[in-house]
């Protein structure tokens, strides 16, 4: 026994000597690539020095320091991609101010494509919607000025200005060969987070934005809507509609996504480090109770709006109506610097429940429908339609004499909310079509 046990400690010496030696042969080189890998670092920081020292002292004209520097870290921070950026202190007060849901501008949420300023979307009843800004545009000129080989930020600060004040874009569109103007008043931008309304016996939730009103304000219209109708068995069902919707506040999308949700994953983000991932969960409640639930997005809809249609759409909880969403799927992280500034920083990209990342991507919709273009007004008055005539527009027609009046009257209504759905359909093709696949699950619903 006493032998068998000495050989079996010896080679465990000798295993874990073997280990020591190799560890210090593969340690060796990593240490020296590690601190060659620093020196490197304060090389290329010498570097940097070294040319803020001759920009400050030799360049043609005196340069304020200050920005010189706060150029240096913004352009660190944009060569990251387009989300990340730096935020000066007159800019970190505007973007809190923004998620308060109240500030000045025209009215778009804008990213960078190809060099230019591209509209993601462009917000309901703001300067830039009612002049005729689309998602998807892209904005080549501002007062003439070109934005080729500007910033983000540079850009965006070219487009601000004094309330009240005009602007010229130039816009690039798909589908029309040479570039146009726009004129647009600047003006107060107030964002009114949710809008509700009901038709043809739905709730239409139109969701704008998530900022800190998002929730409260959609709780509220869903509310009003219902007691408005006289209870929820007046209701066939609600449409989340979150086009042209650029997104916001990621503990409100979860919020949103949670009020038609008993259970179940949200979102989870996954950092650099697979230990600073997070999983968010659907807590029991859902605020229909579990009413027919249309999402209608399209190509203006991005980062929040994608998590609610992703989270809803893999729990089978809706149907999603529309064309495929922009396809931002990265969380940034604003972070607190001194002198008052900021950081914008993107440190984590997010999954839908299925886990699948919509990072360029997008969320594909269950029922593809197009937005057909408006027409210039100039064709809208063009060879105006006829009036149809009918047997009963005819003088001296003889009435129908095998209904009641109540049958008639019911007759008159379907008729009625026939065109109204009509008009829907021509005023907002996708919503219609939405409204009618609503329909469809409330009556399968029914018979059930």
């Amino acid at each position: 026994m006493t032998m068998p046990m000495k050989k079996f400690l010896m080679a465990a010496a000798a295993g874990t000597l073997a280990g020591v030696v190799v560890t210090t042969q593969v340690a060796a080189p990593l240490l020296a690539q590690e601190s060659e890998k620093v020196t490197n670092v304060y090389e290329q920081l010498d570097l940097f020095g070294d040319i803020f020292e001759r920009i400050r002292s030799q360049y043609v004209e005196e340069v304020d320091e200050a920005d010189l520097i706060e150029a240096a870290i913004n352009g660190m921070l944009t060569s990251l991609d387009p989300h990340s950026s730096y935020l000066s202190p007159d800019d970190a007060a505007d973007m809190r101010v923004q998620t308060r849901g109240e500030f000045g501008g025209l009215g778009i949420e804008v990213t960078q494509e190809e060099g230019f300023v591209k509209v993601v979307s462009p917000i309901d009843g703001t300067p830039a919607d009612n002049a005729g800004v689309e998602a998807g545009d892209f904005i080549t000129h501002v007062d003439g000025e070109s934005v080729l080989g500007l910033t983000l930020d540079q850009a965006v600060e070219l487009m601000r200005g004094p309330v009240g004040s005009e602007i010229v874009i130039t816009i690039a569109r798909e589908g029309e060969t040479e570039p146009f103007d726009i004129n647009i008043v600047r003006d107060t931008i107030k964002l009114t987070a949710v809008r509700a309304r009901t038709e043809q016996q739905t709730v239409v939730l139109r969701v704008t934005t998530f900022n800190d009103q998002t929730f409260k304000n959609l709780e509220n219209g869903l509310a009003e809507q219902v007691e408005a109708a006289g209870g929820a068995e007046n209701v066939s069902g609600v449409i989340l509609d979150l086009r042209n919707n650029p997104g916001g506040l990621l503990t409100q999308a979860i919020k949103v996504s949670d009020a038609f949700l008993d259970k179940g994953e949200i979102v989870s983000t996954r950092g650099r480090d697979p230990e600073d991932g997070e999983r968010f969960n659907a807590t029991p409640g859902d605020l229909t109770n579990g009413m027919p639930l249309v999402v209608l997005i399209n190509g203006g809809s991005a980062s929040a709006s994608e998590i609610v249609a992703g989270a809803l759409q893999d729990h089978r909880r809706a149907i999603v109506v529309g064309t495929n969403s922009f396809g931002k799927g990265s969380v940034q992280t604003v972070m607190p610097l001194r002198g008052d500034g900021a950081m914008r920083l993107t440190t984590a990209r997010y999954y839908t429940p299925s886990g699948r990342s919509i990072q360029a991507l997008g969320v594909s919709p269950d029922i593809l429908v197009e937005q057909p273009r408006r027409k210039p007004a100039s064709e809208e008055e063009e060879e105006p339609t006829r009036g149809t005539r009918f047997e009963a527009d005819l003088r001296g027609s003889l009435n129908n004499d095998s209904l009641t009046e109540d049958e008639v009257r019911q007759i008159e209504e379907d008729r009625a909310r026939a065109e109204e759905a009509a008009k829907l359909r021509e005023d907002d093709y996708q919503l219609a079509y939405a409204i009618d696949v609503l329909k469809g699950l409330t009556a399968l619903q029914s018979a059930q």
